[in-house]
């Protein structure tokens, strides 16, 4: 049963990637024409800012599994009990903290966003932290339910519900923008959604998988050990906001609300170029946590065989994208966002292109959570990501967008090196053998790469489709026939083997 909810949470998770994908195609287009350069800016930059409200969490989400996973391993339900009640209760109070602290922040937008914005803008600013302050907040009991949905590998429900919001969410926007509501009406369906996904995790956690909850017995010690795990998450946290949301920030101080509107065109490629991945990794991280519970001896060989695994499925699929991207990405951000948005393509290619190496070891990280080796790890990301803010703050100043991504590139390489390293000395984690599936995956896709970069050439968006047409079944016949091995080919053949079976 489980076996079957890891297939089907990954499948779903691509019919989910790919509606979500059919949705940025028709919705963003629309909504950033409707929105206007200037507003969808400041929606972007606005959206980024509360988003800081998530380290409220203090990186207690991501150790759920780990201490859930020793009291499963155990049969104690008592424990799991204590355990869920103890998260919900912190993350209740996590979510009081980061709304009354959010709606502190929403009083001083002039104070927080800079010079560069209009008396309007400031305005429409305050508004749209308000509602979303109150979204963030609403996402901490939420995650709390969602962990324990994912300990007990319940995918199906939640790829359903994920599924949900990527077609309510722009089926009741686009009414609201063609009416003439703007971006608060956006963050108003955004909250509404939440609310919906809470109530539909509480009730199947009750209901359905009968979770336990304890208040009583709170247990102190435990709570000590869970805060020093999760003290070097929290890091890790902060160093992913500063990644992926501050260069938004600095170029709203700095630059206004034009380029952070062009940031945020490219990052909506980076973020489903990103989410298409780690659809695969993110099923197995309860498995990786009951390799290590396990504590047999062949644990680090266990580990190192399933990020291999996973790593080259990720690889072949990240490395597909990207080459796409590379090649008809300016046509297409010419065609989709409209004028105005040509450097997005520049500054896509910057987020994107580390990411080709980054999004294979993914595992990884879960890894080091899972054998509470995580500490040393986040404290390296966040001397890589000092260097990153070092850098952007006087390239955006000098460069706008295309220099804040530039220094979000040279933290994210260093960061790729150093990690590396990290799991080869103290994780144990064969990353050589990861490096050479993905260097013979790289040696049979060339001649379609060869092909498909001479799209690039190509600014009718028509031809570069075309083109990449041809690319896209050049590559998968090349890395069909002469990159999978016989496993990862019955993964291809079984679903169709099933058809042909159900229609003979």
């Amino acid at each position: 049963m489980k076996t079957n909810q890891l297939k089907l949470g990954v499948l779903l998770s691509y019919t989910s990637m790919a509606l979500n994908m059919v949705v940025q195609l028709v919705y963003t287009p629309v909504m950033i024409r409707l929105l206007g350069q200037s507003e969808y800016g400041l929606y972007t930059l606005v959206g980024s800012v509360v988003s800081y409200l998530s380290l409220f969490s203090l990186g207690f989400t991501g150790a759920y599994l780990r201490f859930y996973s020793r009291f499963s391993q155990k049969g104690d339900r008592t424990g799991v009990a204590r355990l869920n009640g103890m998260f919900l209760t912190l993350f209740l109070l996590m979510s009081a903290a980061a709304l009354v602290c959010g709606i502190v922040l929403s009083q001083f937008t002039q104070e927080l966003f800079g010079t560069n914005l209009t008396d309007a803008e400031l305005s429409k600013a305050q508004v749209l932290m308000q509602i979303l302050v109150v979204n963030v907040a609403l996402t901490f009991p939420s995650s709390v339910f969602d962990s324990i949905v994912s300990a007990h590998e319940q995918f199906l429900f939640q790829r359903i519900l994920q599924l949900a919001g990527v077609v309510f969410n722009p089926l009741i926007c686009l009414p609201l923008l063609l009416m003439g509501h703007g971006s608060v009406a956006v963050v108003c369906v955004t909250t509404g959604i939440t609310i919906a996904k809470l109530a539909a995790n509480i009730w199947f956690c009750l209901f359905k998988i009968h979770a336990p909850f304890e208040f009583r017995h709170f247990n102190f010690g435990l709570l000590k050990e869970i805060g020093a795990f999760s003290f070097f998450l929290f890091l890790n946290m902060i160093i992913d906001q500063v990644n992926w949301s501050v260069d938004k920030f600095i170029l709203g101080r700095v630059a206004g609300t034009i380029e952070v509107a062009i940031y945020g065109v490219a990052t909506q490629f980076n973020l489903l170029f990103q989410n298409f991945s780690t659809a695969i990794s993110s099923v197995f991280a309860p498995r990786v946590n009951r390799i290590v519970a396990g504590g047999t001896a062949t644990c680090d060989q266990e580990l190192s065989n399933l990020l291999v695994r996973v790593g080259r499925l990720q690889y072949m699929l990240s490395l597909y994208i990207f080459i796409g991207f590379v090649f008809c990405g300016q046509a297409f951000i010419n065609w989709w966002a409209g004028p105005g948005y040509e450097q997005s393509y520049i500054v896509a290619l910057w987020l994107m292109s580390p990411m080709v190496i980054v999004l294979p070891h993914n595992l990884g990280t879960e890894m080091r959570r899972a054998k509470n080796r995580h500490q040393l790890a986040s404290l390296i990301m966040l001397v890589t990501t000092v260097v990153n803010l070092l850098i952007s703050i006087p390239l955006a100043k000098a460069f706008g967008a295309s220099g804040a991504a530039f220094g979000t590139w040279v933290g994210l390489v260093i960061n790729t090196v150093v990690i590396d390293i990290y799991y080869v000395k103290l994780i144990g984690l064969d990353i050589g053998a990861l490096y050479k599936n993905m260097w013979s995956i790289t040696k049979v896709a060339t001649i379609p790469i060869g092909v498909g970069l001479f799209g690039i050439t190509f600014n009718n968006l028509q031809l570069c489709l075309a083109w990449a047409l041809l690319f896209s079944v050049l590559y998968v016949v090349f890395i069909y026939k002469w990159a999978m091995n016989p496993a990862e080919r019955q993964l291809i053949k079984r679903p169709f083997n099933k058809i042909l079976r159900r229609n003979s």
